[in-house]
């Protein structure tokens, strides 16, 4: 889709915005992941929720509230319904991977997304811990610590490569490729390493919207395809739409030639 050049300018401004955000978080998120006093309880999901999570998602809402007064926010502690039918609505994960901060692993981080009537425009992913920021803007391509970077399929005819994937990949599916897989506890860095050129698929089977929306942006903006595998369409956010309980199933490649093996080759148990 071609756009007009000062929707791409508005577009990398806030993405510029959003990064400077998610640094923010990221500083405070720090602080508690060198804590030894964490305080941690499950949801209603059993997914893990932490002081920290929490915190960082008021930080975020009120700095974008502040630059984007106009927009809504969708967030995963604070706002998990889509409450705005505004035309721009910010899709925040404060805290992707959890689990993996909870138990002192470093593979975690912040996730920032801005979505429009097309899909998510802006999308940053910034993982503190590993000192990687990832921004992408529609028709600006996308960056990791401000160099540009782009899918990679595996070198032809040896085939190497790698499938980055969650932990219930392997337990629903058949992966019947000769890559090699690779499970990282965090859906939004499983989409920067394919859109990085470290993995040629990516495959997450529960992520919430706020989970994939940044990382689908790279993905897209770094050369990369994504699709659901049930075929639902999670963007643009519906108004009033509770998404706490949805999961968006999701699969994403270096080229459409690697998500159609995806597609043949990752076949349910």
């Amino acid at each position: 889709m071609s756009r007009r050049p000062a929707d791409v300018a508005e577009a990398v401004e806030a993405a510029k915005t959003a990064a400077a955000v998610a640094e923010k978080a990221g500083a405070l998120l720090l602080g508690y992941f060198r804590s030894d006093s964490l305080a941690a309880e499950l949801k209603h999901d059993y997914s893990i929720v932490t002081e920290a999570d929490v915190a960082a998602d008021h930080l975020i809402a009120a700095e974008l509230g502040r630059s984007f007064p106009g927009d809504a926010i969708l967030s995963e502690e604070l706002a998990p319904t889509s409450g705005s039918s505004a035309r721009c609505t910010w899709i925040v994960d404060p805290l992707d991977g959890t689990t993996n901060f909870a138990l002192g692993v470093q593979h975690w981080g912040v996730s920032i997304a801005r979505c429009d009537a097309n899909g998510p425009d802006v999308g940053v992913l910034f993982f503190p811990a590993l000192g990687e920021l990832y921004v992408a803007a529609r028709g600006a391509g996308a960056r990791m610590n401000g160099a540009a970077i782009h899918v990679r399929a595996p070198a032809v005819p040896r085939q190497v490569g790698m499938i980055a994937c969650c932990a219930r990949t392997p337990r629903l599916f058949h992966v019947n490729l000769p890559m090699k897989v690779r499970v990282f506890g965090s859906a939004a860095y499983t989409l920067a390493c394919v859109a990085r050129g470290s993995a040629a698929i990516g495959m997450e089977t529960r992520p919430k919207i706020w989970d994939l929306a940044a990382g689908w942006c790279l993905v897209v903006e770094a050369g990369g395809v994504i699709e659901t595998l049930d075929s639902s369409r999670p963007f643009p956010p519906a108004a009033g739409r509770a998404y706490g309980d949805l999961s968006f199933p999701v699969r994403a490649a270096a080229t459409e030639a690697l998500l159609n093996l995806a597609r043949e080759h990752i076949e349910p148990r």
